[in-house]
Order: structure tokens, then sequence, then C-alpha cells
């Protein structure tokens, strides 16, 4: 489950409006309102909706390993190759591969 701040900030990085969050995860506005502000919990089912709104939207969220929560942008297939490209002329070879 995400938190408020989660959302706010995957929000951010997808440039999704809270309107537009609202109507892709189909909860109100001012449920979205007080997750994000801590002024009150929305329902697991209303978590769920919310999380699997923005991850199709491109966000991926990042759980508690240790170092903390956070929330990043996945990588497209095209972004991915663009990637691969650049790593196979000479450039550092990560072992992150992307599905």
């Amino acid at each position: 489950m995400i938190s408020g701040s989660q959302c706010r900030a995957a929000r951010a990085l997808i440039d999704f409006s809270r309107e537009r969050l609202a109507v892709s995860a189909g909860v109100s506005i001012e449920t979205i309102v007080h997750f994000e502000r801590k002024l009150a919990e929305p329902t697991d089912d209303e978590v769920f909706a919310l999380q699997s709104a923005l991850e199709a939207a491109g966000a991926v969220f990042i759980s508690d390993n240790g170092r903390g929560i956070g929330v990043r942008l996945k990588f497209t297939k095209s972004e991915a190759k663009r990637i691969a490209i650049l790593e196979n002329e000479g450039g550092i070879v990560a072992p992150d591969r992307v599905p």
C-alpha cells in the first residue's frame, strides 16, 4: 500500500492533476486531498485504486527496503532500447535490464 506522500510524488512525476487521478481511479477528489495531506486515511480499496491508476500511468512504487519508500517513473520499451544502445557504445553496462 502506498502512502499519501508517494501518491503526491507519483502525480507530480506523471503530471496528473488530482482531478485526472480521481477519474482514473474512480475515487473522489476529496479522498485524494485528505490522503495526500494526511488528514484522513482512505479505505484499502481506495488506496489500491489510486495505486493501480498511478502505476498504469507509469509510476513505479518503491517499498521500504531499509533505505526508505519512494516512487520513480518506469521506462518505456523505446527508452529501454535507447539505453541498451547507449550501453553498447562503450558506456557502463548495467545489470538492471528493464522488461
